[in-house]
């Protein structure tokens, strides 16, 4: 199928290229075993969402004032879900200081890991290669380093930017890039050394941050311009610019490395951008305010918390259509994917 759109920008129209997407199935495809976890911001819980059933089977109390993020360990087994508190990043409100530990098939919270004061942690990511909990700590500038067996804190990374708020991590484990919202900076980090490699200005104030497959690319969304920022990982510079119909928010990658997905929460859609030409080349309407993204494990769907309407739209990546809307909690924001077991 051949589908085109326009783009409008403060410079004037823009057209778009037309590009040929994989032709339409009859057949839809199949997620992968597993479950995808959702912080659910508007009750403090977390969604346990059957991938394979496409529906909700739990959910779980934080037991905190709102958790935005989460993260699975490699084994499936846990959730770690940062209280970040009941504001938005930037904004006047309380300062959470905990991360609460999930059991998934208890379906309960097992541990706590306190900071001992307000800091606002957020994004958690594990490392690929050494096991490790990186989460960002933004009231301190910082990412955390948390040994997830123990709960203990190891040490921390320091960003140089205040509100570093989301946090990614190369295939290697090597380098860390944080999106700095206010200061519209990607903060470079040295995950071996524990160091700030190097702070590279892209936009007035930015959100959210992937990377492609290949470790190539890093992708933030400005959120001052309808435009996506492509960092050269190479250089830690920005390489170019993608325009978009609307603001962008969370990003996502497929596993082959052909597509970026990215979120529109201003004019409820999802976006397609082929990584070959760095065009947005096709749109999907989605419920209102679109979030984050997650990719499948095997690149069959692609998941979109919808937080205005507290669902998860899940696309079919072969037709690039939603298939489904899965109702979870209201305020759907950040999501994980826990492998079976």
């Amino acid at each position: 199928m051949l589908r085109g759109f326009r783009v409008i920008l403060a410079a004037g129209l823009v057209s778009a290229a037309i590009v040929s997407l994989p032709a339409a199935e009859t057949s839809v495809a199949q997620p992968s075993d597993g479950y995808l976890l959702v912080a659910n911001k508007g009750d403090q819980t977390l969604s346990l969402v059957e991938a394979t059933a496409e529906r909700q089977v739990a959910t779980v109390a934080e037991d905190g004032k709102t958790g935005h993020e989460v993260a699975a360990s490699p084994d499936g087994r846990r959730a770690f879900v940062p209280i970040y508190g009941d504001s938005g990043v930037g904004k006047a409100g309380t300062d959470g200081q905990l991360i609460r530990v999930i059991d998934l098939a208890k379906r309960a919270v097992v541990g706590t890991i306190d900071f001992g004061k307000g800091i606002r942690p957020h994004c958690p990511i594990f490392g690929p290669k050494n096991g490790l909990l990186y989460v960002t700590t933004e009231l301190e500038n910082s990412v955390t380093i948390i040994d997830p067996a123990t709960l203990k804190i190891l040490g921390s990374i320091p960003t140089g930017q205040p509100q570093s708020h989301m946090l990614a991590i190369t295939r290697d484990g090597r380098r860390g890039y944080t999106a700095n919202v206010s200061s519209g900076t990607v903060s470079v980090l040295d995950l071996e050394a524990n160091k700030l490699l190097t702070t590279i200005p892209v936009a007035t104030m930015t959100q959210r941050i992937s990377i492609s497959v290949d470790d190539r690319w890093v992708f933030t969304a400005d959120q001052t311009k309808l435009r996506l920022i492509v960092i050269d990982a190479a250089t830690n510079s920005v390489s170019t610019s993608i325009p978009l119909p609307g603001l962008a928010y969370g990003t996502a990658p497929t596993p082959d490395g052909r597509w970026l997905v990215v979120a529109l929460p201003a004019i409820n859609k999802v976006g397609l951008v082929d990584l070959a030409t760095m065009k947005m080349v096709h749109t999907v309407d989605v419920p209102k305010a679109p979030q984050e993204i997650l990719v499948d494990p095997a690149g069959t769907v692609a998941y979109a918390s919808c937080d205005a309407s507290g669902q998860i739209a899940v696309i079919d990546i072969k037709n690039w259509r939603v298939a489904k809307l899965i109702p979870v909690g209201p305020v759907a924001d950040g999501m994980a994917w826990a492998k079976a077991n």
